[in-house]
C-alpha cells in the first residue's frame, strides 16, 4: 500500500466545555511555500504560543495555518461564579460610610451590587493547568487537521496518477511513428532537392540529412519524458512531503513537452504536444497544493 500524502489545504475544529466556560481550538490551513502559522488568541493564553507552535510544526510541513483559540465564557461559565464575601464585605463598609456622610444617597441595589467589580468572581484553571488543556487542544484538532489534508492529499494522487497514465499513452503512441516520420521527412526533403535540379555532393547530402533528422527527432525527448513519469509515480508511491520533489518534476515534464512542440514536423506530433501541455498543467496546478 503506497504511503499517504497530505494536502496543504485543511480545516478542524475542536471545543471543549469547562466551568469557566467554552474553549474553542480552530485550525484552518491554505497552500503556501513554507511553513507559515498564526496566532488568533485572547492575551490570557497568548503566553501558551510557543508550546503550541512547536507541537503543529511538529506535525505539518508546509502551509499557511491558521490558529485561532476562543473562550466564550457564556453558558454554564455563569453556574461557575461565586460571591467574594470579602469584596463584599468592604463594598457594603463603604456603602455604609457613605450614607453616614450623605444620608441623602441612595443605597446599592442587589443588581449593582452583583455588578461591581470583584464582587463575583469566577473558576479559573492554574496557569500550568490552562496551559495543558490548550496543548491538549491543539492536539485534538491537529489530529482531525492531518486526517482531512490526508484525504485530500489520496483525492490528489489519484487525480495525478490518473494524468500519468494519459502522458504515458500519449508517449506510446507517438513513439512507435518516429521512424517512419523521419523516413518521410527525409523522402520528402529528397524530392525537393531533385525538384530544383541543383546537384548536391552525396557526403554532403548524407551530413545535411543527419542535421535535418537531429532537429526534428523527439524520441529522446519521449524517452525522457517517460523517465519523469516512473519518477512521478515511484514519488507518489512513497509518500510523505513530495510537494517540493513533484513541483521540479513539473518543471522537467514542461521542458520536454515544449522541445517535442518545437521540434514538430507533422500535425500528429504537434497534436500530441498540445494534450501533453495541457496534462502537464493540469498537473502543475494540483502539485502547488501537496505538502
Amino acid at each position: 500500500m503506497a504511503a499517504k500524502i497530505s494536502s496543504m489545504t485543511g480545516y478542524a475544529v475542536v471545543t471543549r466545555e469547562l466551568p469557566q466556560g467554552v474553549f474553542t481550538f480552530e485550525l484552518r490551513a491554505v497552500n503556501n511555500r513554507f511553513l507559515d502559522l498564526q496566532f488568533r488568541m485572547p492575551e490570557e493564553v497568548r503566553a501558551f504560543e510557543p508550546p503550541l507552535r512547536e507541537l503543529i510544526a511538529s506535525k505539518v510541513g508546509r502551509g499557511k495555518v491558521e490558529c485561532r483559540v476562543s473562550v466564550n465564557a457564556g453558558g454554564d461559565g455563569a453556574d461557575a461564579a461565586m460571591l467574594d464575601e470579602a469584596a463584599l464585605a468592604q463594598l457594603l463598609h463603604l456603602a455604609a460610610r457613605v450614607q453616614a456622610l450623605a444620608p441623602s444617597a441612595s443605597a446599592l441595589g442587589t443588581a449593582e451590587i452583583l455588578r461591581w467589580p470583584g464582587v463575583l468572581t469566577t473558576q479559573s484553571l492554574a496557569g500550568d493547568a490552562l496551559r495543558d488543556m490548550i496543548v491538549e487542544l491543539c492536539g485534538e484538532a491537529l489530529t482531525q487537521f492531518n486526517a482531512s489534508r490526508e484525504r485530500e492529499g489520496e483525492k490528489l494522487r489519484g487525480f495525478l496518477v490518473e494524468r500519468a497514465d494519459a502522458v504515458a499513452g500519449i508517449i506510446a503512441d507517438v513513439k512507435p511513428r518516429i521512424p517512419a516520420l523521419l523516413a518521410a521527412q527525409r523522402d520528402k526533403l529528397l524530392q525537393r532537392l531533385a525538384d530544383t535540379g541543383i546537384a548536391t555532393e552525396p557526403d554532403r547530402l548524407t551530413q545535411e540529412l543527419v542535421i535535418y533528422a537531429a532537429k526534428i527527432d523527439v524520441e529522446e525527448e519521449l524517452s525522457r519524458l517517460a523517465a519523469h513519469v516512473d519518477e512521478l509515480r515511484r514519488t507518489l508511491a512513497r509518500g510523505g512531503p513530495v510537494g517540493k520533489r513533484l513541483d521540479f518534476l513539473m518543471q522537467e515534464f514542461n521542458r520536454e513537452s515544449n522541445t517535442i512542440g518545437s521540434k514538430s514536423v507533422d500535425t500528429q506530433t504537434t497534436q500530441a504536444a498540445i494534450e501533453l501541455k495541457v496534462l502537464i498543467e493540469q498537473m502543475r496546478e494540483q502539485v502547488q497544493n501537496i505538502e
